[in-house]
């Protein structure tokens, strides 16, 4: 008798973004901590010099956090309106801030009251007194200095715009890579990274001599400010929703120093190298014990509902939906799938149409799972609308596949059109060809 063979799992590529250093570097941080605030945070700032405290804007406070406490250290709330853009001096002695009424504070880490007032503005245009003004075009969100002076960064509306200081503020780049408004900017410790945080709920990491996207980070909501602490072992991220992510690069594991086994002997390596064959010696081969998935066993013994149920469940569908896709083609080639989709509950073919609706417009699933679909429809049309839930399913499945068919209709045209494109181009080619072809003449006189 012979051996049950398993099924063939058909593996596919596995397609995301490409691994680089950038990638490797960035997602080197620990589970972020959250914090709540009393209203949205518009502007983090660490400290230049250690121990690296930060200084958090919401509502009409300033906080200011170690590093690693969760804790306030220092609160400043003598504000009439919202504060803004709380900034450390790089002495760490002095703290400067805005207020909705127009006006800045010059604040004293170790006071309350303020020192001085200066007044602002909130217009179209960066200022940069005593220079130039360059006009970004859209309300200005943002501005940062590089610290050779030599460029100058502005954000606002869905743009990021780079102005060469040096050539009295002529724009050098403009980058849009975001789809709602950027709100801030930061500069890594090495100065080769820009990073700008937006509306969109991402943070776009930039390589300062390329100027393209490099990486990026998701959050669960807009972005209003973004801070790195030195060396980029901290990165905050303050949200609209009075949220402050806080994340903490990983420390390097110390290797745990285990004593040093000792090597086997030298004997242990010769050990049966100097046999010599007899003739009378008889050769047994110890038989494999193949190990069978759960499905495979049901499919042994020609349980097909159970084998579909198993590739089915929740963890098989969503991490390995091509496990599910090989079973359905296997009972397909053995001409049991009906049988095996017939004679379900409202939840259990809730589950098959859950699947098919998640990866029928797949191009490496769509010829198994279009099958499987027309015997589902076969079989389950003289029940339809019996059931809310299932009649849903169907409406729902209904309309990817019109909609998957107004796409391969574009395709097709659009594949007529690239047809007729070529076509006149080689005959361009070819009529250039023998227009500049030289045609010579033989004549042959008899001798």
């Amino acid at each position: 008798m012979a051996s049950y063979k398993p099924v063939a799992i058909q593996t596919y590529p596995v397609l995301g973004e490409k691994v680089t250093q950038d990638t490797l570097y960035w997602n080197n941080y620990k589970t972020p901590v959250q914090i709540k605030e009393f209203g949205a945070v518009s502007k983090v700032d660490f400290s230049p010099q250690p121990p690296y405290n930060y200084a958090v804007t919401a509502s009409s406070r300033i906080h200011i956090y170690g590093r690693f406490s969760q804790e306030p250290i220092k609160t400043f709330s003598r504000f009439k309106d919202t504060a803004y853009c709380a900034t450390f001096r790089h002495d760490v002695q002095l703290l400067v801030a805005g207020s909705e009424d127009g006006r800045v504070q010059l604040l004293d880490i170790h006071e309350r009251a303020p020192l001085r007032q200066f007044e602002g503005s909130y217009d179209h245009t960066v200022k940069i007194k005593n220079v130039f003004c360059v006009k970004h075009g859209q309300a200005v969100e943002s501005v940062l200095l590089f610290p050779s002076g030599g460029l100058l960064v502005s954000s606002g509306g869905r743009y990021v715009k780079v102005w060469d200081m040096l050539k009295g503020g002529q724009l050098l780049v403009s980058l849009k890579n975001h789809h709602k408004t950027v709100t801030c900017l930061c500069l890594s410790s090495s100065g080769q990274r820009l990073l700008s945080g937006s509306l969109d709920r991402k943070v776009k990491v930039y390589s300062t001599a390329s100027y393209k996207v490099v990486h990026s980070f998701d959050y669960t909501a807009s972005i209003l400010s973004l801070a790195l602490a030195h060396e980029d072992e901290t990165i905050v991220v303050g949200m609209t929703n009075g949220i402050l992510s806080v994340k903490h690069r990983k420390s390097e594991a110390k290797k745990d120093s285990l004593p040093r086994r000792r090597r086997p002997a030298y004997r242990t390596f010769i050990k049966g190298k100097n046999y010599m064959k007899q003739r009378d010696d008889i050769l047994i081969n110890r038989p494999t014990k193949k190990h069978l998935e759960w499905y495979d066993k049901d499919l042994k013994n020609f349980r097909i509902s159970k084998a579909l149920d198993r590739v089915l469940e929740p963890n098989c569908v969503i991490k390995t939906p091509e496990v599910t896709v090989s079973i359905i083609k296997e009972l397909n080639r053995r001409g049991v799938l009906a049988n095996a989709l017939a004679g379900r509950d409202e939840k259990e073919i809730t589950r098959v149409l859950n699947f098919l609706i998640r990866n029928l417009s797949q191009p490496r699933f769509a010829p198994v799972l279009i099958n499987a679909a027309e015997i589902i429809i076969d079989i389950y049309l003289p029940v339809i609308g019996q059931s809310p839930v299932v009649d849903k399913k169907f409406i729902v499945l209904q309309g990817l596949i019109e909609k998957e068919i107004d796409y391969q209709r574009e395709l097709l045209e659009t594949l007529g059109m690239m047809d007729m494109l070529f076509a006149s181009m080689t005959r361009n080619e070819s009529t250039c060809v023998l227009e500049h072809t030289p045609i010579f003449f033989f004549s042959f006189s008899p001798r």
